[in-house]
């Protein structure tokens, strides 16, 4: 019996328990930083599969590694289970946890004393928090030859076009003043947070494609007969890559500052978000990856040119271990995610169909790198030639 033959087999096993943990995170929503009891399920599960965990990864109260086997090469899962406020499960995560927890099983099964290690990594907070861009931070990754995660979607892709994004808080300080009995002692902060988003607006049409500035008011003054003292306002940055991203944010500092000089205000723009790297494809893996889920008649194709589907942490790990990211649609193309419609798709019958089947792509794909030092070597290769 061929390895890929085992590991169907032992996917197909292991299909009905996997489902049932994708359907349990579902049904129990828990958001960012918040997801303990999708923690303890998960690291129970590996657990009981002699894995050895470790709670709190990175110092993190929801972050977790499991373990099993010692020493190079190292094969990585990444496993996402927060919600969205109010949506629950509406990005598909609880899909995410179950595939990467799955491979990471099913690997561990069938590699038949490759030498190596299998590793879970339990990842909080994708949707804002940037639990991944933490634990790099704190070195969960290093030491990783390849991370291998997917996420659903509405379309079937190879590769995630995943933006850098970060977010700031620009806060102006003016003077107060009544706004008819001492006008001109008054320095309205509001007013200048106006200009700024004005003066964004006008950058906006001539930024590069996949770069935006969104911004919000979070503070505009306390009452109509009072010039406003203070004002601040919070900025969304994306952009194609990480370097554009860094462009992009001292372009809106630049902005703020002449804003202010010409105003008579005082201003301070600080980050107010971990920042999310773009995402960098590891092209061997992800081909490598799209072979084997393609023999369970999931064929899957390049981006659509020019479109971008939001950012992620995973960005952060893409750019120091070869990484993976594939799209796989658990709905229509008319559909998206951060919807009702795709909280409802992640826990339907294509979505079991899906889950199953990228489980064992996940696994085949590891079990490669495990056993194929000359596609880790090439994989290592394009991510040198990836880099900023």
């Amino acid at each position: 019996m061929s390895l890929y033959q085992r590991i169907r087999e032992e996917t197909e096993r292991r299909a009905d328990a996997l489902w049932t943990v994708a359907t349990a995170l579902h049904a129990d929503p828990e958001t960012a930083f918040s997801e303990h009891r999708a923690a303890k399920l998960l690291t129970d599960e590996l657990e009981r599969a002699g894995f050895a965990v470790r709670r709190e990864a990175a110092g993190l109260p929801t972050a977790f590694t499991a373990r099993a086997g010692e020493g190079r090469p190292v094969v990585a899962f990444p496993l996402e289970y927060d919600a969205l406020p109010g949506l629950g499960h509406a990005c598909g995560h609880n899909l995410i946890a179950a595939a990467g927890l799955g491979a990471a099983l099913v690997t561990e099964a069938v590699r038949d004393g490759a030498e190596g290690t299998v590793l879970a990594v339990g990842t909080p907070a994708e949707e804002g928090g940037g639990g991944k861009a933490l634990e790099v931070e704190a070195g969960v990754f290093d030491g990783v030859d390849a991370a291998l995660m997917f996420h659903p979607g509405v379309y079937d892709w190879v590769r995630a076009p995943l933006t850098a994004q970060e977010q700031y808080r620009v806060g102006f300080r003016g003077r107060a003043a009544h706004p008819t009995g001492n006008p001109t002692e008054g320095v309205d902060a509001l007013a200048a947070l106006i200009e700024l988003f004005n003066v964004l607006s006008a950058l906006g049409r001539r930024l590069p494609e996949g770069s935006h500035v969104q911004g919000i008011i979070t503070q505009g003054g306390t009452a109509t007969n009072i010039v406003p003292e203070y004002a601040e306002g919070r900025f969304g940055l994306r952009a194609v890559t990480t370097a554009a991203l860094d462009e992009l944010a001292e372009q809106l500092r630049t902005a703020a500052e002449g804003v202010a000089l010409a105003t008579g205000t005082a201003v301070t723009v600080e980050r107010a978000s971990v920042r999310y790297e773009h995402f960098r494809d590891s092209s061997v893996l992800s081909e490598r990856f799209a072979g084997h889920l393609d023999r369970a008649g999931i064929p899957l194709t390049a981006p659509t040119p020019g479109v971008y589907l939001g950012s992620s942490d995973i960005g952060n790990v893409s750019g120091r271990v070869p990484a993976i990211h594939p799209f796989v649609a658990i709905m229509g193309a008319d559909g998206s995610d951060h919807t009702p419609e795709f909280a409802e798709a992640a826990a339907s019958q294509r979505a079991r169909g899906v889950l199953t089947a990228v489980v064992e792509a996940l696994a085949c794909t590891a079990v490669d790198i495990l056993r194929d030092a000359d596609l880790r070597g090439r994989a290592w290769a394009d991510l040198l030639l990836t880099a900023d």
